[in-house]
């Protein structure tokens, strides 16, 4: 018998004192099987596992780490700014400077206010688009993960997808009766739904590029109908940009696809790796937040001075060297690279890409939805992993995840890449 890696040992002992092992589901690999690995150090594109294996990784923090991990840039604003305090309590300039800045790169954004995760912007959203309209009753999309915010844990996505347990227990039935859940991509299904119910609709919340259960896009013209029937029925349109915000364009997805939203949630890379979150968007809603307005809101860590400096240095670096236009190289390249092993392996499976996040599912067809999206082979993905895994990539652990790419990663990653999934899919 092989004596037990260092990861086996950490993720036994792990289990004594962690739920599950794990303090996010789907790093538990349920939906691979086998262990998670532990990791001892990252750079670049590159992770280094407890044993010392070294691979190339394509999840990248889930997101954040779009110039690749522990960059120059933001680790040396860290260390400058971790040398005057690591929190205050009280306002910081580094605050006023990421509001600034959010409110000039995303045209929608009018006035912002910074929390801590994802989730508590969405949640954030939820509470003053409430608030602000009187109404009750919110509309989401199958398949969209917004956090795990109780109003919307009703046919999630991400880990929730991967456990087969959409609807959370803990979750009460009085909430989900208030949460009206549809297909993703069904213009009729939201036209029915607004002429049945438009007046008690506070709030559509959208993934506008759904990431939570794979990859797949908005059918043209969807996103322009969801915004005009907000508008005539005076509901709050909300973008959740926490993944695509600043990763697929410097004005986020709103900018490629011309729609401005009445709020928006961000997170992920305006963190620069370390916990963050914000929401953002119309004057007259936003003024509604405490202590302006009824609408309360609050948080120790919220504008923290650490995460703020590790944000503005990395969004600055992508600014300054045209990041996107890079990824977009990059993207395409990966995407060139896979389609080929996908053509040497005589598969017919779909790839799907925009920008630097991508996700491969083990079906044919087309996937617009939560349902196309169920229809993938999750077994064989599971093979597919492991193989990659051991061969050095690192893909995310779970059919239901987008992948990503960072400025990082080089030629040589996507040639390696190419290679091993090229093996992995013949296998």
């Amino acid at each position: 018998m092989p004596a037990p890696t260092r990861s086996s040992q950490l993720f036994a002992e792990a289990k004594r004192y962690i739920p599950g092992g794990v303090n996010s589901p789907v790093r538990a690999f349920r939906g691979v099987g086998g262990e998670p690995f532990f990791v001892e150090r990252a750079n670049g594109a590159h992770l280094w596992d407890a044993d010392g294996r070294e691979l190339i990784d394509y999840v990248l923090t889930w997101g954040p780490a779009i110039l690749g991990h522990a960059p120059r840039v933001v680790l040396d604003a860290i260390a400058a700014t971790a040398a005057k305090g690591v929190s205050f309590g009280i306002p910081n300039p580094y605050e006023v400077e990421m509001a600034k800045l959010i409110c000039e790169w995303v045209p929608s954004i009018e006035k912002v206010r910074m929390v801590n995760s994802g989730t508590e912007a969405t949640m954030s959203c939820i509470r003053l688009a409430r608030g602000f309209t009187g109404r009750s009753k919110i509309v989401k999309f199958e398949g969209c993960y917004h956090g795990h915010v109780d109003s919307l844990l009703v046919k999630a996505g991400s880990g929730a997808l991967t456990h087969g347990t959409p609807d959370s227990a803990g979750v009460p039935q009085e909430l989900a009766d208030l949460t009206i859940t549809l297909p993703y991509n069904d213009a009729d299904a939201v036209r029915a739904v607004f002429a049945r119910e438009g007046k008690e609709i506070a709030a559509v919340i959208v993934e506008s590029v759904p990431a939570n259960a794979g990859l797949y896009l908005p059918r043209p013209g969807y996103i322009e109908l969801l915004r005009e029937l907000c508008t005539q029925h005076d509901t709050v349109f909300i973008f959740d940009e926490v993944m695509t915000g600043f990763r697929l364009a410097r004005g986020g997805y709103q900018q490629i696809c011309g729609v401005k939203p009445d709020l928006t949630a961000l997170g992920k890379v305006i963190g620069g790796g370390l916990p963050v979150g914000a929401f953002g968007g119309r004057r007259e809603i936003m003024d509604q937040l405490s202590p302006d307005g009824p609408v309360y809101q609050a948080g120790t860590l919220s504008g923290n001075p650490l995460a703020m400096a590790a944000g503005l240095a990395q969004l600055r670096e992508l600014d300054r060297v045209n990041g996107w236009a890079k990824l977009e190289e990059l993207g395409a390249a990966f995407e060139d690279g896979t389609r080929s092993a996908l053509k040497r392996a005589g598969k017919d499976y779909v790839f799907q890409r925009i920008g630097s996040m991508f996700c491969l599912y083990f079906m044919s067809g087309e996937v617009w939805n939560l349902a196309d999206a169920y229809r993938s082979d999750k077994a064989a993905f599971g093979r597919y992993f492991h193989a990659c895994l051991d061969a050095g990539v690192y893909f995310a652990p779970s059919q239901f995840e987008a992948g990503f790419l960072s400025l990082a990663h080089t030629p040589d990653d996507l040639a390696k890449t190419a290679e091993v999934v090229t093996r992995a899919l013949a296998a």
